[in-house]
């Protein structure tokens, strides 16, 4: 578990650089041992090494959520991340489950290359913007480990 932890903590580190304080992390082992239990989290290997994960959730009867995507950065660029996303809509799309959910955090005064990139990927794959929501209302356990203002965009797609 401490593994998967690592290579959240070291993607998330770099995707969101600017958005948290020092020495925030995304996960813990802990979390990740509690995600896998519940049944949460799947892996990639490539040749017997991690190099990707996904947590997978049901929010309720209709709506699953995908989150905590990370891809190992020396290997980026290879279908990892979208087999990953397919992967998490197709189990929720078997489960009955008619939308996918996924929350990606914004800065709310400045443009963030990584998270303009995720927006135009996410488009491309069929998801659209149907809120924003204000991370301190929504998640005020987080707020304190941010270094800027951040708001959370949800985005759907419909598995039908």
């Amino acid at each position: 578990m401490a593994d998967v932890a690592i290579l959240v903590n070291r993607v998330y580190a770099g995707a969101e650089q600017g958005l948290w304080r020092a020495g925030a992390e995304r996960t813990s082992a802990d979390e990740i041992c509690r995600l896998t239990l519940a049944g949460e989290i799947a892996v990639a290997r490539l040749e017997g090494r991690l190099v990707a994960c996904v947590r997978v959730q049901h929010l309720d009867d209709m709506t699953g959520e995908f989150g905590m995507l990370a891809a190992d950065p020396d290997h980026r660029g290879i279908g990892i991340g979208r087999e990953l996303v397919h992967f998490a809509e197709q189990g929720c799309k078997n489960y009955g489950l008619a939308v996918m959910q996924l929350e990606v955090l914004f800065p709310r005064e400045w443009s963030h290359p990584s998270k303009e990139f995720l927006a135009t990927w996410y488009s491309r794959i069929g998801y659209r913007k149907v809120r924003t929501g204000a991370i301190d209302e929504s998640y005020p356990h987080l707020a304190p480990l941010l270094a800027t203002p951040c708001d959370f965009v949800v985005y759907n797609k419909g598995l039908r």
